[in-house]
């Protein structure tokens, strides 16, 4: 398919990786420890370091109102165990009141707090805590929003010490949940996409959630537990109405199961709770499919088989990870090959080495001359392929392994300005679409199995908006979308929605579009690059244009920023991440290899897509 800084206010506890420094701190705050590597100090500018523990410390005899307020926001980045220590920083009746899992609010940065103004005589002291909000978690669902002023307050009294003998700070009242800077967020916690049968189909679809790095502090689960847990929580509300789950209701993990490790020979054992314990050995089989699919995502342990177990400890059926396989998105993008226009306005294929054009690849009229084309799009089958013409003012489809004629076009634009015509062409399973960009007539158009007639599809929440750019999942059921409005682009992704009535016709619409990349002010161009990621060409406010990779759920993934590259008017990448990033640039058509830069492919060329 085509194309922290910490600021804690006054007296902030330094963060520091190796315990032998930390006994030497008397200020409240946390230890922080890598996993393994040299001892060092460790500044949140640097971004997320998985490697670094974070240890909280309790709060010192005596401790100043700053102290508190300081060393319970770090303590709220560990893993301590129920966030016991984060609760020695709270009165007993917040500690009773506060539920850290609740909710997740991320900020860019860690929160600031700042102090009231006068002296600490009194009972009372309320501190305000201020930030940029970029997110919030909600149980696993990571929810990004344009970003915007973070406000909240703890408010400190004064209370008896244990031992009656003096008084000492404690928060009373703070903001629920956990309030984190993006850094920390990152550090503790993992994307992972869960996977769902798309309703009707055997294909899936992903659903991107976070979970812990490591142990759960509330839950106590490991990764691979919390993982199969969130699985059985169902779908993120905006995935439901287009996905069918073989979960009886109630069915989830047995009671008391925190951990889970696969043995030797990479078999893992599914304890189920008395609800799943009874189904089907057909629909035991589709969820163990969607656990190893999932599972998959976690980089170790790698699972090669899945047992899942009654109540009772009795089998329910087993699955290897490579009967899994066969239904991952990957196998609906099977082609290594990159396609594009070439000079001639021909479609052509990158050769297998670099400036290396194989023209051989694609026969009839798109590969002959017979069209000059401007754009264009690869069926997943590999035959067909669809291409609009270099004006804009016409979509064609034909075979690309067969000699033919050129057919009458699929759909015409009658706008007068070419950028006002066709878009580029976007394949999802089966079937095709384009958008035409007519002002007087904008119009989603759908064509079933890649061919006539046309299907006009209602698009619901553009609010006068344009679109100027799709890409359609290879599941069938997404759509990133690039609308443009009074003079500004933004990334949306859409929902697609099929009924069929009685009469067998069937009703396709894209509804409750979503900001994708809310923390852009520009996008320019964009292409599907995971199973839940995309790759895209924008620019910050008051920044300079990027080629980054971010997930549908608006966050930044860990490997987010790419090598600078000049005035990128297009990318292409496919659901199968080990697939090389492909883009044009001033250099020509030029891609990205794994821990390296990027790499000229064809001096001179436009438009590259892998199939879909």
């Amino acid at each position: 398919m085509g194309a922290e800084g910490r600021r804690y206010g006054h007296g902030r506890a330094t963060r520091v990786t190796a315990l032998i420094v930390c006994a030497g701190f008397v200020l409240a705050g946390c230890a922080s420890m890598p996993d393994s590597g040299d001892v060092e100090q460790v500044r949140a500018t640097r971004g997320p370091d998985s490697q670094v523990r974070v240890y909280a410390v309790p709060p010192r005899d005596g401790a100043r109102p700053q102290e508190i307020v300081d060393g319970f926001l770090e303590a709220m980045t560990s893993d301590d165990p129920s966030y016991a220590t984060a609760r020695k920083y709270l009165t007993k009746r917040w500690t009773k009141k506060w539920r850290p899992e609740s909710l997740t609010t991320v900020l860019t940065e860690a929160p600031e707090s700042s102090a009231p103004p006068g002296r600490e005589e009194g009972e009372e002291l309320t501190y305000a805590l201020s930030g940029e909000l970029i997110a919030t978690v909600d149980r696993h669902e990571y929810k990004s929003v344009v970003p915007t002023q973070y406000s909240g307050a703890l408010r400190l009294v004064r209370q008896n010490t244990p031992d009656g003998k003096g008084k000492e700070w404690r928060i009373d009242a703070a903001p629920q949940g956990l309030v984190l800077g993006e850094s920390d967020f990152l550090r503790n916690h993992l994307s992972v996409n869960k996977y769902y049968w798309v309703s009707g189909q055997n294909t899936v679809v992903a659903d991107p959630v976070y979970i812990r790095q490591r142990q759960d502090p509330v839950t106590r689960m490991d990764p691979v537990t919390q993982t199969i847990s969130a699985l059985f929580e169902g779908p993120a509300h905006w995935l439901t109405p287009v996905v069918d789950s073989p979960f009886p209701e109630g069915a989830g993990l047995k009671k008391g199961v925190t951990s889970l490790t696969p043995d030797d020979q990479g078999e893992l054992t599914v304890p189920l709770n008395e609800k799943a314990s009874n189904v089907g050995g057909a629909v035991c089989k589709r969820i163990a499919t969607q656990m190893l699919l999932t599972l998959r995502e976690l980089a170790a342990p790698r699972v090669e088989q899945v047992q899942l177990q009654r109540t009772d400890g009795s089998p329910l059926c087993v699955l290897t990870a490579d009967q899994a396989d066969a239904y991952s998105l990957e196998r609906l993008s099977p082609s290594p090959h990159v396609y594009f226009v070439d000079s001639d306005h021909r479609m052509a294929v990158v050769g297998t080495k670099p400036k290396n054009i194989d023209k051989t690849m694609v026969r009839g009229p798109f590969g002959d001359g017979q069209l000059e084309i401007g754009t264009v799009a690869v069926a997943r089958s590999l035959h067909r392929a669809a291409a609009v013409s270099q004006d804009g003012k016409s979509l064609y489809a034909a075979s690309i392994v067969s000699d033919e004629p050129l057919a009458a076009p699929l759909a015409q634009s009658a706008a007068p300005r070419a950028a006002d015509r066709l878009s580029a062409p976007s394949w999802d399973r089966n079937d095709l679409w384009v958008a035409d960009r007519d002002p007087a007539n904008p119009r989603l158009l759908r064509f079933a199995g890649g061919k006539g007639p046309a299907q006009v599809v209602a698009v619901y929440g553009l609010d006068g908006a344009r679109i100027e750019s799709l890409r359609v999942s290879a599941d069938g059921v997404r759509m990133a979308l690039l609308l443009s409005k009074d003079g500004k682009s933004t990334l949306q992704i859409g929902r697609i929605e099929r009924s069929t009535d009685a009469a067998g016709k069937t009703s396709v619409s894209v509804v409750e579009l979503r900001a994708a990349a809310p923390r852009l002010e520009s996008v320019t161009a964009l292409s599907w690059a995971g199973p839940s990621r995309l790759v895209v060409v924008g620019k910050e406010t008051g920044g300079v244009q990027q080629v980054r990779y971010i997930e549908t759920d608006g966050s930044l993934t860990p490997a987010g920023g790419l090598p600078g590259l000049n005035k990128v008017s297009a990318v292409a990448a496919t659901e199968d991440e080990e697939q090389l990033l492909v883009a044009v640039s001033d250099d020509g058509l030029v891609r990205l290899m794994p821990n390296a830069n990027w790499q000229t492919m064809v001096e001179k060329g436009t438009w590259p897509v892998y199939p879909g």
